[in-house]
């Protein structure tokens, strides 16, 4: 990408957990741009939400993170909490998955809102409320003046989930991390939210990072992919060209994932693969390959030697000593 919005480089996230190191994230580098879309794509654990708190600022105190995160040149990392807080929201903005339990259940959403608004901008009760519920028109919140008055026990998981969007987005973010943000929805609402984020993108210019365990999601609305397992990238690549007519995946992970989303054509008694085996134990990672004790094309290289992230061909990237041919199984 050109023009680089955010940045990241090596980055490393590190947890001290019953005297042991734990790398959650090892190494991982992406860049966005204005408007773009990135998917970060993994199973649970393998690092893509720490990898967005640690840019963020939110993981916990004695966490070690290394390597470097810019937003147009400003190094986040190593920023102290005052100087966070003053990027968080104006620069960057997070929606979380599940919306009933980041909302305080005992205030009205309006204000809520309208403290999102206060604690950035300099402006009266009277304005923040206003523009508070022109939010709720923006992110499409049926009766937006009613709403605003109501707590969030009333609204719906969708509406919910649209007044978090509308927090987020209260100072104008230029970059909106969504982790998992439709994954608690019906899929038509589902597809109602990412519809309204993509638009909403597009209006102010804004770069969405989409963290999802779904592929079918990335296949639909990422312009980038990027494909994590157990704390690294292994694959990484243009949506189109991987997910596309005659894909080109080419990490055996990628192409277990995709092979157990549910097609419509699939006979209703055909089983539905699955991807073999548990991720590992990051206190205990196996020398080789991570994926090589699940992967059914393992050999010994596999389990002796770490491959390494390479770009074979222009825009994509892989990790993998047997990848696939011409994206297939085989």
């Amino acid at each position: 990408m050109t023009d680089a919005l955010l940045q990241v480089d090596d980055l490393r996230v590190t947890f001290a957990i019953a005297g042991r190191e734990v790398r959650a994230v090892d190494g991982i580098s992406f860049t966005v741009s204005p408007g773009a879309t990135l998917a970060i794509i993994g199973e649970s654990g393998s690092g893509k939400t720490v990898s967005c708190r640690a840019i963020m600022g939110l993981l916990p105190a004695g966490t070690a993170i290394g390597g470097s995160a810019r937003l147009r040149g400003t190094e986040l990392l190593g920023l102290s909490d005052a100087e966070l807080r003053r990027h968080r929201g104006s620069d960057l903005a997070m929606v979380f998955q599940d919306p009933a339990r980041s909302l305080n259940p005992t205030m009205r959403i309006g204000l809520q809102i309208t403290e999102a608004i206060t604690t950035h901008r300099k402006v009266s009760k009277r304005e923040a409320q206003s523009q508070a519920i022109e939010l709720l028109r923006l992110v499409r919140m049926p009766a937006a003046e009613r709403r605003f008055h109501e707590y969030p026990h009333q609204l719906s998981g969708g509406m919910r989930q649209r007044v978090m969007i509308a927090m987020a987005l209260a100072c104008r973010p230029k970059v909106l991390i969504a982790d998992e943000a439709t994954t608690a929805l019906d899929v038509t609402t589902q597809a109602q939210i990412m519809e309204l984020l993509l638009d909403l993108q597009q209006e102010l210019d804004m770069a969405l990072i989409m963290i999802s365990h779904d592929l079918g999601l990335a296949a639909s609305y990422a312009d980038e992919v990027i494909v994590m397992y157990a704390g690294k990238i292994v694959e990484q690549a243009p949506a189109a060209g991987l997910f596309g007519a005659g894909g080109a995946v080419r990490m055996r992970y990628t192409r277990a994932l995709l092979d157990a989303i549910p097609h419509v054509e699939r006979s209703a008694h055909t089983l539905l693969p699955v991807v073999s085996g548990r991720p590992p134990d990051p206190t205990a990672l196996p020398p080789g390959c991570s994926f090589a004790p699940r992967c059914g094309y393992a050999e010994d290289d596999c389990l002796a030697k770490v491959p390494a992230l390479a770009e074979h061909a222009p825009g994509h990237s892989w990790a993998c000593w047997h990848p696939c041919e011409n994206g297939g199984a085989a």
